[in-house]
């Protein structure tokens, strides 16, 4: 069989439980739903950082944030990194991106251009990091200015917290489809295998939909439910869920659950759903482009997010060193029907650190020596595995990865199993354990219950084998002495 093309399409700030496949009712997303039927969903998938720069370099090399030594946003990826979308070039695919990168310091502040970039595989690179007009070189606002328009969000009346975004095909998500369409058609006619990055900035905050998309929510406010935060939170847990509660990083004027009304909680959660709306609306533009140019069947369709958002459960909005479920779990779907059994849900635990080395066997290439990730092909063909389990447990890591808070930025790990789940702050003498079988919903901190003091052990035990096993590989061994 041919190489496979690959259309890998990555939103930002996406947690698990935002589509119809994952069991939100409430939420309008056919296109995904009907990638899943037509391949893999993977239920337990799982980031290995809580912030973008971390984990999209963990899951574009298939190592660990500290493994890859870009630990934390405002970071740039070291040049001997080797991306998996620069092994497959080197291999003979043409590559392209339109969107997000995020691999090296990208704030205006420090940023005269486009964002540093090391041999990352792209031969196209249409960049737009996010949709204000921060940068001359934002493609995006360069396509709205040629339109005659403006990138221009206005304020929405019930809560602050809200914008009212571009129409549907003025928005950010809409052009980075647009590119990806142009490339799909322009390959068309040739032989040579392809990868395209769709790198979408939604449902990233400022959460900024359509107006139309929006309004589809506000008229079933009623509906929509209030965060999860139980009696007693945040001071039941630590003092990273205390200090964000009043702001998001510490910023009482960002999304500060604690002043915060129900109506403004019911507004920023409709306002998240409509921009998850508008992605499902041009993941099914790109998947027709595959089928009019009868490119689908040789292409892997790869749809995820980089990492979650709390939307104000546990009384936390954003993101920061939180290893909660919405923080943490994310979507996962790789559909190819020519390749793979259609409409399975896959249990196992999975990371995003496998995808790289499924990309390098999906391809016909030697999994990169470097790679501590686990390849999903197994997975996704259905071969035979016996009892063996893909993962023991999931690892995840906080190295003051976000906005430092009183001068503390959180040093924080993560171990999870199909049980349980420990975080370390460390140097701190906090943490947190949940029983996830009882406490789906990590309410009830077990850090101190002298009830689950060889559980806690154990984890800690598990965690410790964990940061071990993210000692780089690199350089190989070549001899015994």
């Amino acid at each position: 069989m041919e190489k496979p093309n690959i259309l890998w399409i990555c939103t930002d700030q996406q947690r698990f439980d935002t589509m119809g496949c994952y069991g939100n009712t409430s939420v309008r997303t056919p296109n995904i739903d009907k990638l899943a039927e037509n391949g893999v969903l993977f239920e337990n998938a799982f980031c290995q950082a809580t912030v973008c720069t971390p984990s999209r370099a963990s899951f574009l090399t298939g190592r660990y944030p500290r493994t890859t030594r870009c630990r934390q946003n405002g970071q740039n990826m070291p040049e001997d990194e080797l991306l998996v979308t620069r092994l497959l070039a080197d291999a003979g695919y043409v590559g392209g991106l339109s969107g997000k990168l995020h691999l090296s310091a990208c704030n205006p502040k420090v940023t005269a251009g486009t964002e540093r970039r090391i041999n990352d595989g792209y031969s196209q690179f249409h960049w737009s990091h996010h949709p204000e007009d921060d940068w001359a070189t934002n493609e995006y606002i360069q396509w709205l200015r040629a339109k005659g328009k403006a990138y221009r969000p206005q304020p929405t009346e019930g809560s602050r917290y809200v914008q009212i975004g571009p129409d549907a095909e003025d928005h950010q998500s809409a052009w980075c489809a647009e590119k990806a369409i142009e490339f799909i058609e322009a390959n068309e006619r040739y032989s040579r295998p392809w990868f395209f990055s769709v790198n979408m900035f939604d449902p990233h905050h400022p959460f900024n939909p359509p107006q139309a998309y929006l309004q589809r929510y506000l008229d079933r406010l009623d509906d929509i439910p209030l965060p999860n935060v139980a009696p007693g939170e945040p001071d039941s847990k630590t003092y990273f869920q205390r200090y964000d509660h009043n702001g998001a990083y510490g910023d009482s004027k960002l999304y500060p659950f604690s002043s915060m009304t129900d109506q403004d909680h019911k507004m920023v959660r409709a306002a998240y759903w409509a921009m998850v709306d508008l992605i499902d609306e041009q993941v099914g533009r790109m998947i027709e482009a595959l089928e009019r140019t009868n490119q689908l069947d040789n292409t892997i369709v790869i749809f995820m997010s980089d990492h979650g958002e709390l939307l104000g459960d546990h009384g936390v909005y954003l993101k920061g060193a939180f290893f909660y479920e919405p923080s943490v779990h994310v979507p996962l779907i790789i559909s190819n029907p020519s390749r793979f059994t259609p409409n399975r849900r896959n249990r196992e635990l999975v990371e995003l650190t496998d995808l790289a080395p499924t990309l390098m066997e999906a391809a016909g290439l030697d999994i990169h020596p470097g790679m501590q990730g686990k390849s999903l092909w197994p997975l996704l063909t259905e071969a035979e595995r016996g009892d063996e389990k893909h993962r023991e447990d999931i690892y995840c890591e906080h190295y003051n990865a976000s906005s430092k808070q009183n001068g503390i930025g959180g040093f924080a790990t993560m171990v999870r199993t199909d049980r349980y789940k420990l975080v370390s702050y460390h140097k701190r003498n906090e943490g947190e354990l949940y029983d996830l079988q009882q406490d789906p919903n990590e309410t009830c901190n077990l850090w101190n219950d002298v009830n689950f003091l060889a559980v806690k052990l154990d984890m800690y035990e598990r965690l410790c084998d964990r940061m071990a096993e993210t000692v780089d590989p690199l350089p190989e061994r070549l001899a015994v002495w």
